[in-house]
């Protein structure tokens, strides 16, 4: 069976599901590809309010097809070098992506499955699932992103610890670092995911696309410049119809239905 992305929606969710069964639901170029795709079209659709990225079978993703990386040590560098340029943009559109992305997560999420698990902006974990970085133990080193995210979300010994040595962390860990939002009873990462979702869903899609830039920017920022930012967006929020809304139905104590 081909590796590919599955797109399906639940209400104002659009779920992006990993199918490759056949190889633990490993990435490769095509997937990469549909992934910028899907997420350049649900930029541009006000139905879609956030997205979800899990898998089909109990497996979240054994990162790269070590088959494929073995019959790439054949071809000239460049050819490695482009493959990974396709992950790297799907890293990147998930990251500059206006609206919430979040990981539902059972079984393994292994190498690259790690990275692309950390690039989105929230992760719902079965309480069984694992997550290896697993480079360095077929002599690799990190892509994906994984050594930029894990540097910002864990202290640089731990860090160092998931990246060199590759051994085994369970969710429930991860949990209590912070890097795992939600868990969940294993077979109900997907179900957790879209309540959270919806959670997200019935706020105010313009604030929610500040608070993703804003914490975007802080990284490296000074805090005048961040406060610059913070400032223009608050205000820009202001005086968007949505703002009014929300504050009349605060005030009148009534449930708000944003735009």
């Amino acid at each position: 069976m081909t590796a590919q992305l599955r797109g399906t929606s639940e209400g104002a969710t659009l779920i992006l599901t990993l199918s490759n069964p056949e190889f633990r639901n490993a990435m490769g170029p095509e997937m990469y590809a549909a992934g910028v795709e899907a997420l350049n079209v649900a930029e541009s659709s006000p139905e879609v309010r956030s997205v979800i990225i899990t898998s089909e079978g109990g497996i979240f993703s054994a990162g790269g097809n070590l088959q494929r990386l073995q019959a790439n040590r054949q071809q000239p560098p460049e050819h490695q070098a482009q493959s990974i340029e396709g992950l790297h943009n799907w890293i990147e559109a998930i990251r500059a992506f206006p609206k919430p992305v979040i990981a539902a997560i059972e079984g393994p999420a292994v190498g690259a499955g790690f990275s692309l698990a950390l690039a989105c902006d929230m992760m719902v974990a079965a309480r069984n699932s694992i997550f290896v970085m697993a480079y360095s133990s077929i002599a690799l080193s990190p892509d994906g992103g994984a050594s930029w995210s894990l540097s910002r979300l864990v202290p640089k010994q731990l860090a160092s610890e998931m990246l060199m040595c590759g051994e085994r962390m369970g969710a429930e860990r991860l949990h209590a670092l912070g890097v795992v939002n939600r868990l969940s009873e294993p077979g109900q990462a997907m179900t957790v995911a879209l309540a959270l979702a919806d959670q997200i869903n019935r706020r105010a899609p313009n604030a929610l696309t500040s608070i993703k830039e804003l914490l975007s920017d802080a990284d490296g920022s000074s805090l005048n410049q961040q406060l610059a930012r913070e400032r223009d967006h608050f205000v820009k929020n202001l005086h968007h119809h949505n703002a009014g809304v929300g504050i009349a139905a605060f005030l009148k104590k009534q449930t708000p239905t944003y735009e």
